[in-house]
């Protein structure tokens, strides 16, 4: 039997965890008060079930409005540090040991800062949380695909030109439909010749379309939600009887999909978890893995996710280390590291638990 417990204590690692989606309550309250921002409630719990309600409501507009006030309060150099020092405490007291988080800069200009200096402020604190944590971590900068496609160059050159710093990549995030990833060729096609990694929101609020424009005219080398790489196939219960060429060109080059399962439910990406594509990718050796998305507005953590995928899938323990593998192989850092860790932490962790609790699974 997996528990909570013991899913808890296993390993895990984090590629899509969004800054402005997963801040306390507590540093919420505090952080208006300070610059007199009104909020719905000053009540800790109350103030987390506003923040879900999207969620909870399967309301897509309700998730999104939500971003407003996490934003409003992100516009300090001291706020975003303590934000970004906090997610990794966070994420540390969930046992991740590896985390990618991403944010969009030009979000956090409106009181005055640059870009920049934004993500100055946010590397520093992704410093010091690793310094109390000890887990590592890389930043992906998103551009917005219904913004400027100047804006999206800058950023792009902005990750290049910290990827010494802690930046690991490229994301381009917000509405997919009548904004396909190809207007900000530009910007891929600068990451592109810079030797750095991209990923892309496909698949999640449009089709196959954006999911192909994101791989194959953009040259994502990761996909964020993918959900909807289900429609080129034909399903039998978990089993895929036919694929269409860009599911099996995914299949086969091994491009990893990040599956946030709270979220594309929340957000009606995915109807419920019982038909979520997850399941089907998995059981048919396509690499997935989880994340969280946005901790706050989807009231989660990833040990919540593995959770549903127990509860709904059947994964066993050693799914649940493939999974974490998957992710870890497919993290923006440098091979060595990846392996590093693989081997030194999340198989070496999952040994010792299985020792522990006398598991031979």
């Amino acid at each position: 039997m997996i528990t909570r417990e013991l899913i808890k204590r296993i390993p895990k690692v984090e590629l899509h965890d969004h800054l402005d989606g997963g801040l306390r309550p507590r540093t919420i309250i505090e952080l208006a008060d300070e610059m007199g921002i009104p909020l719905p409630s000053h009540d800790e719990t109350e103030l987390a079930r506003w923040f879900a309600r999207g969620c909870v409501q399967k309301s897509l507009p309700l998730y999104l409005e939500t971003f407003d006030v996490t934003v409003a309060v992100m516009q300090t150099a001291e706020a975003l540090k303590r934000v970004a020092i906090e997610a990794l405490e966070d994420l540390a007291t969930d046992h991740v040991v590896y985390a990618e988080i991403r944010f969009a800069p030009v979000l956090h200009t409106a009181k005055g800062l640059s870009m920049e200096e934004a993500l100055i402020a946010v590397l520093a604190g992704m410093d010091e949380g690793k310094r109390r944590t000890g887990i590592s971590y890389g930043v992906i900068l998103c551009a917005l695909r219904n913004q400027e496609i100047t804006i999206s160059t800058e950023v792009a050159k902005l990750a290049v030109a910290y990827r010494s710093h802690g930046v690991v990549g490229f994301d381009l995030a917000g509405d997919e439909s009548g904004h396909p990833p190809k207007r900000h060729l530009e910007a891929f096609q600068y990451i592109r010749n810079q030797n750095f990694n991209i990923t892309i929101h496909a698949g999640e609020g449009f089709g196959l379309e954006s999911i192909w424009q994101a791989i194959q005219v953009c040259g994502s080398h990761r996909i964020g939600h993918g959900t909807r790489l289900i429609d080129d196939m034909t399903i039998n219960g978990t089993k895929i009887e036919k694929m269409g060429s860009l599911a099996h060109f995914i299949q086969d080059r091994r491009i990893p999909i990040e599956m946030c399962l709270s979220s594309n439910v929340g957000t009606g990406a995915a109807q419920d978890f019982a038909t979520h594509p997850f399941h089907t990718f998995f059981r048919n050796n396509f690499r997935v893995f989880l994340s969280v998305d946005n901790r706050l507005m989807s009231d989660t953590t990833l040990s919540k996710e593995m959770e549903i995928a127990v509860a709904h899938y059947g994964l066993t323990l050693r799914d649940l280390e493939k999974v974490t593998v998957n992710a870890m192989k497919s993290a923006f850092i440098h091979h060595d590291e990846k392996i590093r860790i693989i081997f030194d932490v999340i198989k070496r962790g999952y040994a010792e638990i299985r020792r522990e609790w006398g598991l031979t699974d």
